[in-house]
C-alpha cells in the first residue's frame, strides 16, 4: 500500500497507543500467574496480537470483555498438546521472550515466524538454552527453532550484547521455576531500561523478582510458590513512548502536538527522546497528564541511542531539520531489526536531501537540502522507517509518496489516522 504526504503544518492532540513492550511482557506474566488477569488498554498491534496468540497456544484462556479490556486465565504454568507450533509472526520480542518460557515444558515445541523474523538470528537462543539442559535445533541459526525442555534453572551466564530480550525471557522462566537460589551472570548488557521494565512487570504481577546487581548479575532467592488461586489482578497498559516519539518530532519540526496517555515516570527506554528534544531547542512542556512539543528554530544535537535504538528513526527525522551536523551513537544496534535500519535510513533520507554517514558506531546527519520535486520512498517493510519517512515528509517542498505503509500495523495501526487528524 502507498500513501502520499503533502507538506503541511500540524496542530492537535494525540493519545499514545498502548506500549507493545509492556503489553507483551504483561501477556507473559499473565500466562505465568495462577489466576485471572484483566488487562485494560490492551495493545492491538500485530506484535501484541502475536503475544496474545502465543499465550493461548501455551495454555492460557483469553476472553475479550469489551473494546478496551481482555481477561486472561491461567493456572500459572505453560502447557501444550503433544506437539505445538508457536507462531511469533514478525515479533522478535515474542520469539526471544517466550522461547525460555516454552523451554519449561517437557514437550517439543517449534517456534516459527514470518517476514523479517525469518532473517533474524536465533543462534544465541540455541546456545544458551542448550546449556540449561534443553534440546534445541535451528535452521542453521535461523527459524524454525525446535525446543524440548524442561529447562533447568542453574547458575549461568548470558551474553547481553545482541539484545536484552532473551534475558527478559530467562528472568520470567527462572522467576517461575527456580527451586533454589540461583544467579544469572550477564555480559555486555544492552538496553538496560528494558530490563528495568521487565522487573517492574514481574513485580506488578507478584512474581519472584531477582536482585539486580548492577545489571551484571541477577540473583533469585527461592520462595515457595503459593498454591492458592490468587485474586483477580487488574493491570493497565501504559502509553508507548517509542510510538509517541514520532509525533513529538512532528511537533518539533512542523507545528504543535500534544501527546496524552504517557507515564512520565516510566521505565520505558524511549522516554529519553525528551533529552534530544530539549537539546535541539524546540519548545517542550512536560506535565503529568501531557507532553507538548512546538516548532522552533532547531540546532544540531548529540545523542546516545545505544540503550534505546528504536529512537534512531524519529531522531534522524529530527536531525534532518536541525541547523548543523547531528550525531547519534549506537549504530551497531540497528542491523537486526525489521530491516537493517542503518542502510534503510541512509537510502530513504538521501532521497530527501539528507546526508547520512557512519563513523565507527556513530551516525552523522547533515541538515536536509529540500528537494523540490515529488518523491517516492520505500518503507523497507519496517514500521519505524515508514513512520520516520512520513514525519519527515511533513516539511518537504513537494508531495512524498511512501510505499509499504501497511508495515505500521506491527506496532502502531492507527499511525496514519492520527497523523491525518492533526494536519491543518
Amino acid at each position: 500500500m502507498q500513501i502520499t504526504i503533502n507538506p503541511t503544518l500540524i496542530k492537535g492532540t494525540i493519545h499514545a497507543p498502548a506500549s507493545k513492550s509492556v503489553m507483551q511482557r504483561a501477556c507473559a506474566a499473565a500466562l505465568l500467574r495462577n489466576g485471572i488477569t484483566i488487562i485494560d488498554n490492551y495493545g492491538q498491534s500485530n506484535d501484541d496480537k502475536a503475544a496474545i496468540n502465543i499465550i493461548q497456544q501455551l495454555g492460557a484462556k483469553v476472553t475479550y470483555t469489551d473494546a478496551q479490556k481482555l481477561e486472561i486465565t491461567s493456572d500459572g504454568l505453560p502447557k501444550v498438546s503433544s506437539f505445538s507450533m508457536i507462531d511469533c509472526a514478525e515479533s522478535g520480542l515474542s520469539l526471544r521472550m517466550f522461547a525460555p518460557i516454552a523451554a519449561l515444558l517437557n514437550t517439543e515445541v517449534t517456534f516459527v515466524g514470518h517476514g523479517s523474523l525469518l532473517k533474524r538470528p536465533v543462534h544465541f537462543i540455541e546456545a544458551f538454552l542448550s546449556g540449561l539442559g534443553v534440546t534445541v535445533f535451528s535452521n542453521e541459526g535461523l527459524l524454525p527453532l525446535e525446543i524440548k525442555g524442561p529447562l533447568k534453572p542453574v547458575n549461568c551466564n548470558v551474553d547481553g550484547s545482541i539484545t536484552s530480550q532473551l534475558l527478559t525471557g530467562i528472568l520470567f522462566a527462572f522467576g517461575t521455576s527456580a527451586k533454589e537460589d540461583v544467579s544469572i551472570e550477564v555480559d555486555n548488557l544492552k538496553s538496560k531500561p528494558y530490563i528495568d521494565l521487565t522487573l517492574k512487570v514481574m513485580e506488578d504481577f507478584g512474581m519472584n523478582v531477582p536482585v539486580n546487581d548492577q545489571y551484571q548479575r541477577f540473583i533469585f532467592k527461592y520462595k515457595p510458590s503459593d498454591s492458592i488461586v490468587k485474586k483477580t489482578l487488574n493491570y493497565t497498559i501504559e502509553g508507548d513512548w517509542s510510538s509517541a516519539a514520532f509525533f513529538m518530532v512532528a511537533g518539533a519540526i512542523a507545528g504543535n502536538v500534544i501527546i496524552k496517555g504517557l507515564d512520565v515516570f516510566t521505565t520505558q527506554a524511549d522516554k529519553k527522546v525528551l533529552e534530544a528534544l530539549q537539546d535541539c531547542g524546540c519548545r517542550l512542556s512536560i506535565q503529568m497528564e501531557q507532553i507538548e512539543v512546538t516548532k522552533h528554530e532547531l540546532k544540531a544535537f548529540h545523542f546516545d541511542a545505544t540503550d534505546c535504538p528504536d529512537l534512531f528513526p524519529p531522531l534522524v527525522a529530527l536531525a534532518a531539520h536541525c541547523n548543523g551536523t547531528s550525531v547519534i551513537e549506537g549504530v551497531h544496534r540497528l542491523e537486526h531489526k525489521e530491516s537493517n535500519r542503518t542502510l534503510s535510513l541512509q537510502a530513504e533520507f538521501e532521497k530527501l536531501g539528507v546526508h547520512i554517514t557512519i563513523q565507527d558506531d556513530k551516525m552523522i546527519i547533515v541538515r536536509q537540502t529540500k528537494i523540490s520535486e515529488p518523491l517516492t520512498l520505500n518503507g523497507h517493510n519496517d514500521h519505524r522507517i515508514v513512520m520516520a519517512c512520513a514525519i519527515a515528509a511533513l516539511v518537504a517542498k513537494a508531495p512524498v509518496a511512501i510505499d509499504g505503509i501497511e508495515a505500521v500495523n506491527k506496532s502502531y495501526p492507527d499511525f496514519f489516522r492520527h497523523l491525518m487528524s492533526i494536519q491543518k
